[in-house]
């Protein structure tokens, strides 16, 4: 996510053998399923079996947190973004400290509610200023605004962060979600205007 991987296709075969290794220890322990469920979707393992394993660690632990936040997460990265933010808010409500931000950004990001995702991007933001997904989200929602001289801003931020702006975002799955990120991006890079 932050580019800092040398060998991009080494580092997932890695993340996701350990991913596969934790859940053959885990037993009924929600934490590992939840945190593999997260590990194995980023790497590409089928959405639908990952949601499937959370919801194990849901049905094991229902005042998990952490997995009410993966929930969302994963219900993200699989196209139910009024989904997600009904979990991502049961992660809060369940642990109001947690750093629940960006789920919730996401969500209202890809369901075009950019007003919304801005009070969440900053708040993300605010909770983990070295992690790079809410400034690209917070760039592309400004960009799709049109507050072009805050999304440069931010482009700036994120380029102290990481080298790498606008990464494929293949993660999200659905085609017209990440042409709406990487649109406004390039609106906030001044790609296009």
């Amino acid at each position: 996510m932050d580019g800092r991987s040398h060998d991009l296709e080494a580092d997932s075969r890695k993340g996701a053998d350990f991913a596969r290794r934790s859940l053959q220890v885990a037993g009924d322990d929600p934490g590992v399923f939840a945190n593999a469920a997260l590990a194995l979707a980023f790497f590409g393992e089928d959405i639908g079996a990952m949601m499937t394993l959370v919801d194990r660690a849901l049905s094991l632990n229902p005042s998990f947190a952490r997995g009410w936040y993966v929930s969302a997460c994963l219900r993200h990265r699989a196209d139910q973004p009024e989904l997600a933010i009904e979990h991502a808010e049961a992660a809060f409500r369940l642990s109001p400290r947690a750093q629940v931000g960006f789920s919730f950004t996401a969500a209202h990001f890809l369901s075009r509610r950019f007003d919304k995702a801005i009070a969440t991007l900053l708040l993300a933001i605010q909770e983990d200023p070295d992690y790079p997904p809410p400034y690209r989200f917070l760039a592309s929602c400004y960009g799709h605004m049109g507050r072009l001289d805050e999304a440069r801003v931010i482009v700036r931020r994120l380029r102290a962060i990481t080298p790498l702006v606008a990464p494929s975002f293949s993660q999200i799955r659905n085609a017209d979600h990440r042409e709406l990120i990487l649109t406004g991006l390039r609106l906030a890079a001044g790609e296009a205007e």
